[in-house]
This record gives C-alpha cells, sequence and structure tokens, in this order.
C-alpha cells in the first residue's frame, strides 16, 4: 500500500480498439480504492460515446495545450488526446492512476511520469472482431483496419511492459494486472 506522501505509478493500459482497455480500467478502479482512473481530454463530440473523457473542440484543445494545461498530448485517428497535469495530485497517495494511452507516445510518457507501467492488453483476433463488430462504431472495413492495427508492436526501450490477455473472463485479466500493479491485492479479486 502506497503512503500518503509516496506517488504511485502512471500504469499506461494499451492495446487495439476492442481489446477492453476501459472495461479493464473500470474493474481495476474497483478492485481497490488505491487505484485511480484519469480521464482524457479529446477533440470527440460527446455522444461519440465509448469511455469516459472530457470533450472538447479542436480550439479549446490547441488552448488548453498552449496554456500548459497538458503533461502529455498527442493526435491519432484524426483526434487530438489530451492527459492533464492533474494526473500528478491523482498520483499522491494512490497505488497508482490509470490512464489509455496510444503506443506513439510510450516513450515519452515514460520520461515524463517516471514510475511508469505498461498493462499491454491484448485478446486473440475473432476475440477483437467480434467485439468490434459488437459496439457498431465501424463499418466492416474499418474494423478490418483497426485488426490489421492490432498486431503493431510496442516501441522498443520501455522499462516496465506486461502483456494481459483479455480474450477470456474479465476477471482473469484483472487478477493478471492486479498481479503486475498490485501483487498483495490480486489473490483478494472475486474470481
Amino acid at each position: 500500500m502506497t503512503g500518503a506522501g509516496a506517488k504511485g505509478p502512471v500504469i499506461a493500459v494499451v492495446g487495439p480498439s476492442g481489446v477492453g482497455k476501459d472495461s479493464l480500467m473500470s474493474a481495476l478502479a474497483v478492485s481497490g480504492p488505491q487505484l485511480r482512473v484519469m480521464r482524457r481530454v479529446i477533440t470527440r463530440a460527446p455522444e461519440a460515446g465509448g469511455e469516459d473523457y472530457q470533450p472538447v473542440s479542436e480550439a479549446e484543445f490547441s488552448a488548453l495545450a498552449g496554456n500548459g494545461v497538458f503533461a502529455l498530448h498527442w493526435q491519432a485517428h484524426g483526434l487530438c488526446y489530451g492527459i492533464p497535469r492533474d494526473i500528478e495530485k491523482q498520483r499522491e497517495g494512490s497505488g497508482g492512476v490509470l490512464v489509455n494511452l496510444s503506443r506513439t507516445v510510450l516513450l515519452e510518457a515514460q520520461e515524463v511520469f517516471g514510475d511508469f507501467i505498461v498493462l499491454s492488453v491484448t485478446a486473440r483476433q475473432e476475440v477483437l472482431a467480434e467485439r468490434l463488430a459488437a459496439r457498431g462504431r465501424e463499418d466492416a472495413a474499418n474494423v478490418q483496419k483497426r485488426l490489421a492495427r492490432a498486431v503493431n508492436p510496442l516501441p522498443g526501450g520501455l522499462s516496465r511492459v506486461h502483456e494481459i490477455d483479455n480474450s477470456g473472463a474479465l476477471s482473469k485479466a484483472v487478477n493478471a494486472a492486479l498481479a503486475v500493479i498490485q501483487p498483495e491485492r490480486a489473490k483478494r479479486w472475486i474470481r
């Protein structure tokens, strides 16, 4: 358990669309109050759904970035994503702060945050295809593009990377993740 003055690590949860990153993060946060989830700021319409995020316009995002609000920001899939600097406040006295990051910013994030763990969430291709089709946000061609990108490797040079298979029951993925980030709690998660 982390002491009141200590800072928990930033725990990047990465993986392809449909792998269950948001479900895993939510389940991990419920597993113990020591883990916190960081909301991203995204230039995505509020009605787009999906994860819990702070929607902003491109002009608002640009102003926030220009004012130094973000500890980290990047562009992907035609959108802008930002992690506010208040992630540092969330780290204080926590067991870690979970954040959904793009593979493209992992090395920068490792440099920015210092104590940094990467949970690389994977699932079998047929499971990903099923999940992407079920959520109904992409047409068949876009599902195929996302599946093709699913095999892209993580960048080299990351210090602490742990693969978490989320092909089956979410509880198994939670246990695997807890064994990495909070081994003392992993045995207590309900199976």
